[in-house]
């Protein structure tokens, strides 16, 4: 069919092309047309022997070749060639049903060269001019030691010898036929074609490069005739090098086995090819073609023009081959040979080359839109699944839920694929960080296909994108006569921050728990908070007057960073109070209501020497801390317990402990500051952090009256009390001895009224410790109080 196949002829050699389209699915084999023998199937044994070759070209389009002096070519006065080939194309591996198609080959080569090498991928070549000399004018050593041999040739009969490190062969044209050896002679040449690396050749090392020689020597005797040719073939089997970006092929510039005289050796030409396109300016592709003395190097860029980048997958990893299909025609002439055309036609494939595929974040922050590039792919490369996060989708599913994924073009004829996502997407991850940002995370896998085997190849990437796109919000705060207020953004609460009190989450139990009222509606929670509720801070407290704040922290919910104090300041007017400062500062403004009214001026605490600070006709203000003014403590479950008195000091006659007769009431205002056993007074400074400092203690004031109908009248009583120092109350301290306890342990103390009279009971009222012996000096400690 047309365009199923083409040909051409280049240096003495058939090019046929056949169209791998028309191959798709299909099963294919040569056969050679034999004009006297009929067809005959090209394999492997025939091809080295008769001067084929059957191979791909970069491009996976299968290539035939063969030599003008192949077996079966016609052969026209060695100026005209033809080759008729039948190509069996048949749907089946048995072949059967084929259809042959029968495609005859012509060439016209008249310019041969005195002697014409060829180094093809499976055979060695040299055809050399009959009218040559016999003998050289130097003998040389393999000539010499041919001459002996030449009186055992039979007449009208072609022999050949070979020598290798072995010793010396000589055989039958028929004979070195069976060890796959090709001999003839054409009207005006003898040829000789080798398979490479037979038991008659040898391996030498020209100019770093290994080459396979065949010495021989091919001679003909008829009557007074005696003709020896030289038939000494060579062919580098390597010198092949690469780097990450460029492969090298290198040939010597002179073989010794080939060039007898090298002080005749002149280059004359050198021709670089790709295909069988002779490339003239070599520069232009970007190729490098360089010579000296010893060596012919051509150098050629991976990917350049003429080969072939292939994807490939080698361990789960992706990379690349590059191959080209280069030939190398040096001529040069020398005194023995006159002129030498030295033909080499080399298949360059890379080894596998690892080329890791790269992310390229290109997200549009302003549009909250991921734009993932993933490459660079050759070609034969397709994009086939792809998983978001642990959700796999085919391309149709991707483009269906939202996701937009297109090819784009990149440089040196590679391609990648787009991949768009927008940030609010279901399947990406989104994380709030810093103050007010959100660092939005798209988990990708993608799954593409690979060359024309379709190997998948898998490969993960993590894209992040961090935006400032998070308001944090703003607190209002306003307070009445009794509460402050406090009204706070519900957006991102509990899925970015939190709000707390102190240490504490403040939550509706804790809100409960400490009075607040928490109202929340679609975009705001409201707290009221009672100036007397626990977590109110008192920032300044004077006599009837308090300056309250209350303080909530902002903190993130995952590393619990305070990022903003919400804060509400209020100034209050407040007739009665009790503040008990985180340091242990005690503030009361008491109000005493009593018939008849008291002179507030004469109120004290225990330690009578602690007067009101300020005070006005119904009240009086005090401030003590609790290791003063005969402040007592005691430990009731988790809370610390201080206690004092405010009481009315009555007017006594000089020198005498009887109160005068007075209508001044006899009254009594406990006082108790209730603190965590847990927490610790911060004597003395306020903490650094507001969000982390001590709470304030809550308090309590109880009126209490002591009127009696039958008032005791204190006198003189013989007591005595000693302190045991254990609870058996067998052993006791010294009296006037000092002793030192802990602040929660135990004191035994025993009181004995040693008063005989009947009518005197002992009521143990109130017991205190000192520092001193005298028990009227502070500070001092309560034991007991009231009984």
């Amino acid at each position: 069919p047309p365009g199923f196949a083409e040909s051409s002829c280049h240096s003495r050699i058939f090019w046929m092309k056949l169209n791998k389209l028309f191959l798709q699915g299909k099963f294919f084999q040569l056969e050679i047309s034999d004009p006297y023998a009929g067809p005959i199937l090209l394999d492997e044994k025939l091809a080295s022997r008769c001067g084929y070759v059957l191979s791909e070209d970069v491009w996976g389009n299968p290539v035939f070749r063969a030599s003008v002096l192949g077996c079966h070519v016609a052969n026209e006065a060695d100026e005209l060639f033809s080759l008729t080939v039948n190509i069996k194309v048949s749907s089946f591996s048995s072949m059967r049903a084929a259809v042959t198609y029968t495609y005859p080959m012509y060439c016209s080569y008249s310019s041969w060269a005195s002697r014409e090498i060829v180094c093809e991928e499976n055979y060695m070549e040299v055809s050399v001019k009959t009218d040559v000399p016999a003998v050289s004018n130097d003998y040389t050593v393999a000539w010499m030691s041919a001459l002996p041999e030449t009186q055992n040739i039979a007449y009208q009969l072609w022999q050949l010898m070979f020598v290798s490190p072995s010793g010396r062969k000589r055989i039958t044209v028929s004979d070195a036929a069976k060890l796959g050896y090709s001999f003839n002679n054409t009207l005006s040449r003898v040829y000789l074609r080798a398979p490479y690396h037979s038991n008659e050749s040898d391996v030498s090392v020209v100019s770093g490069v290994n080459m396979n020689m065949v010495t021989s020597t091919s001679m003909y005797r008829q009557r007074w005739l005696l003709l020896l040719i030289d038939t000494t073939v060579s062919c580098p089997v390597d010198g092949i090098s690469f780097t990450d970006t460029t492969l090298t092929w290198t040939v010597p510039s002179v073989i010794p086995t080939l060039v007898v005289q090298e002080s005749t050796f002149l280059s004359k030409n050198i021709l670089m090819g790709v295909d069988d396109q002779v490339i003239l300016n070599p520069e232009e592709k970007n190729y490098l073609l360089e010579y000296n003395e010893t060596h012919i190097r051509i150098t050629i860029p991976i990917g350049a023009e003429g080969g072939k980048l292939k994807s490939s997958i080698s361990g789960g990893v992706y990379g690349v081959i590059y191959s080209i299909d280069l030939f190398l025609e040096h001529t040069w002439t020398d005194t023995d040979w006159q002129t030498t055309k030295y033909t080499v036609i080399k298949s360059i494939t890379t080894p596998f080359m690892p080329q890791i595929p790269t992310v390229i974040n290109n997200s549009l922050p302003e549009e909250r839109l991921f734009n993932v590039a993933f490459g660079h792919f050759l070609p034969d490369v397709s994009l086939v699944a792809i998983t978001i996060g642990n959700v796999p989708f085919t391309l149709r599913e991707a483009q269906h839920h939202g996701f937009k994924i297109y090819e784009t073009p990149f440089s040196n004829r590679t391609k990648g694929f787009i991949l768009e996502v927008s940030f609010d997407d279901l399947y990406v991850l989104k994380e709030y960080v810093n103050r007010n940002e959100t660092k939005y995370t798209l988990l990708i896998n993608y799954t593409i296909s690979v060359g024309p085997e379709m190997t998948l190849y898998y490969h993960s990437a993590e894209v992040e994108c961090v935006i400032a796109d998070i308001e944090l919000p703003e607190a209002v705060g306003h307070c009445d006569e009794e509460n402050l207020y406090l009204s706070i953004p519900t957006f991102g609460l509990h899925q970015h921050w939190n709000l707390y009190l102190g240490n504490k989450l403040l939550n509706r139990h804790v809100a409960l728990t400490n009075g607040y009222l928490a109202a929340t509606n679609s975009t705001h929670l409201i707290l009221q908070i009672p100036l007397f509720a626990v977590g109110v801070i008192y920032e300044d407290v004077s006599f009837q007057k308090i300056k309250a704040r209350f303080d909530v922290a902002l903190r993130k919910v995952r590393t619990m960073e305070t990022l903003q104090m919400f804060s509400v300041s209020c100034s209050f007017n407040s007739s009665a109070f009790i503040i008990c400062h985180p340091d242990g500062t005690i503030m009361i403004s008491a109000q005493m209501k009593t018939v008849p009214a008291i002179d507030m001026s004469k109120t004290k605490l225990r330690d009578s020497s602690c007067k009101p600070r300020e005070y006005n006709e119904g009240h009086a203000f005090f401030k003590f801390h609790v290791t003063t003014c005969g402040t007592s403590v005691r430990f009731e479950g988790d809370h610390i317990i201080y206690e004092n008195e405010i009481s009315y000091e009555k007017e006594t006659l000089p020198g005498q402990s009887i109160p005068t007769i007075t209508r001044d009431p006899d009254y009594r205002l406990t006082v108790s500051c209730y603190y965590r056993a847990k927490e610790t007074l911060v004597l003395g400074a306020f903490a650094s952090d507001p969000s982390t400092s001590l709470s304030f203690g809550s308090g309590t004031m109880v009126p209490r009256s002591n009127i009696a109908v039958n008032r005791r009248i204190r006198q003189a009583l013989n007591v005595v009390s000693r302190v045991s120092k254990d609870e058996s109350f067998t052993e006791f301290y010294e009296p006037n001895m000092a002793i030192l306890k802990q602040p929660v342990e135990p004191v035994f103390l025993e009181v004995e009224l040693k008063d005989k009279s009947p009518d005197t009971e002992l009521h143990l009222e109130n017991c205190w410790v000192t520092r001193s012996l005298d028990f009227n000096s502070t500070p001092r400690w309560n034991i007991t109080v009231d009984g």
